[in-house]
């Protein structure tokens, strides 16, 4: 049974603006690729997909389209991420099902890990990234995703979208 989340997937210009500022990444941080960049709104851990979906689905069912931005970077135990905002994102996830998570969802888009005993080797980028800040976006859909592991990292697949209605 596949690993199972959902997630609001970047536009490629919002991707090319946050590759942009990171340039040449380094400093001992294992950096996820661009292609593996997502806004996670909910874990489900291994699921059947049409179980998953089905459900999803019904708890996405009129939900609006919801704005984004992805602003200032920082850290969780051995995480390096930028933050994301918008009003309307946490009831976002917790109608995806993050609320059913044991910890507070904080929205974020995962750049590297990073040993937690050396969590100055992400202060560089900490700093750096301080005042970025991209362009909002309008998220206009949600992505099942399945996660696998692979040798070069987890590989995430879109399973299913799911249409969020347009704004007025």
């Amino acid at each position: 049974m596949p690993v199972l989340f959902s997630a609001l997937l970047p536009p490629a210009d919002v991707v090319e603006q946050v590759a942009a500022a990171l340039g040449e990444p380094g400093d001992g941080l294992r950096w996820e690729p661009p292609e593996r960049w997502h806004i996670t709104l909910a874990y489900y851990g291994p699921d059947d997909v049409g179980t998953r979906a089905a459900r999803l689905g019904e708890r996405l069912a009129g939900r609006g389209a919801v704005d984004v931005r992805l602003e200032k970077a920082a850290t969780f135990p051995g995480v390096l991420w930028l933050t994301a905002t918008g009003p309307e994102l946490t009831p976002l996830a917790h109608a995806a099902g993050a609320d059913a998570e044991p910890r507070p969802y904080r929205a974020h888009l995962t750049l590297a890990r990073f040993p937690r005993e050396e969590p100055g080797l992400a202060a560089r980028w900490t700093k750096s990234l301080e005042s970025f800040t991209s362009r909002r976006w309008p998220a206009t859909e949600v992505a099942l995703m399945t996660s696998e592991r692979e040798a070069g990292g987890p590989r995430y697949r879109v399973a299913r979208k799911f249409a969020l209605e347009p704004r007025s």
